[in-house]
Parts: C-alpha cells; structure tokens; sequence
C-alpha cells in the first residue's frame, strides 16, 4: 500500500514540518497496519489530499482517521527549536 500527502502551497507551515508529519504519520500508520512497512509521502502540491494506493476502501478511511488525529495532535509531537 502507498500513502500520500499532499498540502496545499497556501497552507504556511514551520521549516522540518513536513518531514516531521510523514515521521509521525508514518509510525502511526505503522501500528495499524505492521505489513505496509509505514511509507508515507508527504509534500506540497495545489491541494490537500490523501491517497492510498493498494489498500481497500476500509483502509483508506482508517488512515484518513490517522491522518486527522495525527494533524489535530500535532502540538503533543512536532516540536520546533
């Protein structure tokens, strides 16, 4: 299964955040599904938008769970210097 991310070129985020959320989302994703291996790809396009690719429709809503618990909580795990 392939994950991707995409933000929006609007959305202004801190420098490493983009990084971070891919780790994050990765390691999340990674305890729901241990076969996928957790590769998540995160990176700026014209819109917000999720894809999953090779995984049931069961599957793709469960990682877009992830993803919002994982943005909503970003205070408890993203930390800038």
């Amino acid at each position: 299964m392939r994950i991707e991310v995409t933000i929006a070129r609007t959305t202004v985020l801190p420098a490493g955040a983009l990084d971070a959320l891919a780790g994050e989302l990765s390691r999340r994703i990674l305890n729901t599904f241990p076969d996928n291996g957790g590769a998540v790809t995160v990176r700026y396009a014209a819109a917000n938008n999720l894809s999953v690719i090779g995984g049931a429709r069961e599957d793709k809503e469960r990682i877009s769970e992830i993803l919002q618990e994982t943005w909503e909580s970003a205070d408890d795990w993203f930390i800038t210097d």
